[in-house]
């Protein structure tokens, strides 16, 4: 065996034992950061709603990065166009 063929073994039983150990909790932390995501995004876009938020000074500057995530986000909380009259992304 020349020294790739070892480096390439053990590159793939690492990779193997990273998917064996991380499976069982891969959903999880999907649902985890999922959730913690629609929150942020509520955050982010309370106040352009109509609800004040206390972060809005802090979040204020985030909102330009949550634009594009806001699709996504309006349809996964079950609504099938923008809930905001003045914003619309679809």
């Amino acid at each position: 065996m020349n020294i790739h063929s070892i480096r390439h073994w053990f590159g793939r039983a690492s990779e193997l034992m990273n998917e064996f150990y991380n499976a069982p909790y891969r959903s999880a932390i999907a649902r985890a950061k999922r959730d913690e995501d629609d929150l942020f995004m509520l955050l982010v876009f309370s106040e352009m709603m109509g609800v004040p938020n206390p972060a809005a000074y802090y979040t204020l500057e985030l909102q330009p990065l949550m634009l594009e995530r806001f699709h996504e986000w309006h349809q996964r909380m079950g609504m099938e166009h923008s809930p905001l009259d003045h914003f619309r992304c679809c």
